[in-house]
């Protein structure tokens, strides 16, 4: 599967020794150059966890084994991020916005500084001796896994840009789907790393679920207050699915037991649960642009076509 996506990503570029370079746009810019303060704000959110992984290693709150605690950290934030980054598409539509589709490249690409970061602080932690982590990744099942997601995060960030855009055609949405695909094993390295300690990882598979079922809807129903609603017991009940899978296959503890405590709330709601409840978010924020659009006589905002340019100047790793 790698090859086929550097084969796509990478087909020989024309030179051009009259072009110009091409001016540096700040992230926190829009396409016309502006100030975005959206863009500004969702940019300081999520950078917030590096500087505050990076003040902690200053200070030395990072525990005993600080290189291993902040690995661990931005493991955690590079599949947040990257849930973040696929959620940016249907959080756009649902509330008919341009600048929120527009935050998918940006995301995306901090997203791949994150997981790039979580590659060289392990390559510090193994004193940078190449030999010994490419005989690491190839021998451990779930470095090989990792290692093979941020592969495949590093060709899509590369040929986020407009320019690639351009020259790949159709072949750039095909290729760029691939980021769920990236997405299930980057999931499945956090299952195997959390070993019996799965809540979070639980979560992260939920969400995600949502997120492919999501795609799954025809395009006119998608920010259907409705359907949107019905995802919610999915996710909900394909989380709890995997839940069982997982310590019935990997584990000896009892998944039957496991899977019907998802219906016990006396000690607290399970991630199952927790990932239906999260999923009903989306048909409240969609329900008032329904209701405008059904007064209006226009449908429902699902069938309406994007904002022109939305799509283009949102070109990223996160479709």
């Amino acid at each position: 599967m790698l090859q086929a996506i550097l084969h796509a990503a990478f087909p020989p570029m024309p030179r051009n020794p009259r072009a110009r370079p091409l001016p540096i746009r700040w992230p926190w810019r829009d396409r016309a150059g502006r100030v975005s303060a959206l863009r500004a704000v969702v940019l300081a959110l999520a950078l917030a966890p590096a500087l505050i992984l990076a003040g902690q290693g200053v200070l030395q709150e990072l525990g005993p084994e600080p290189a291993k605690a902040a690995l661990k950290e931005l493991g955690l934030w590079t599949i947040r991020l990257l849930l973040v980054t696929l959620a940016v598409t249907p959080l756009g539509r649902i509330l008919a916005s341009p600048q929120v589709l527009s935050l998918r490249r940006m995301l995306g690409l901090t997203t791949l500084g994150y997981a790039l970061l979580h590659l060289l602080l392990y390559a510090a932690d193994q004193n940078f001796i190449l030999p010994r982590i490419a005989l690491e990744i190839l021998q451990r099942f779930y470095l090989t896994i990792g290692f093979v997601a941020l592969a495949g995060l590093v060709v899509l960030g590369w040929t986020s840009t407009d320019g690639w855009m351009r020259k790949l055609g159709r072949r750039w949405k095909r290729l760029h789907g691939v980021i769920f695909g990236l997405a299930a094993l980057g999931v499945f390295h956090f299952f195997l790393q959390s070993k019996s300690q799965l809540w979070e990882a639980i979560l992260a598979a939920g969400f995600l679920a949502w997120l492919v079922l999501w795609r799954l809807l025809p395009r006119g129903v998608q920010a259907h207050p409705a359907a949107l609603l019905a995802l919610a017991p999915a996710a909900g009940l394909a989380a709890a699915g995997l839940e069982y899978a997982w310590y019935a296959l990997a584990t000896n503890l009892p998944a039957q037991r496991i899977l019907a405590a998802n219906l016990d709330i006396d000690f607290g709601l399970r991630p199952a649960v927790w990932v239906a409840v999260a999923a009903v978010a989306m048909p409240l924020l969609a329900f008032p642009g329904w209701v405008r659009l059904r007064n209006s006589g226009r449908g429902s905002p699902g069938s309406a076509p994007a904002p022109a340019g939305a799509d283009r100047a949102a070109g990223s790793a996160g479709r």
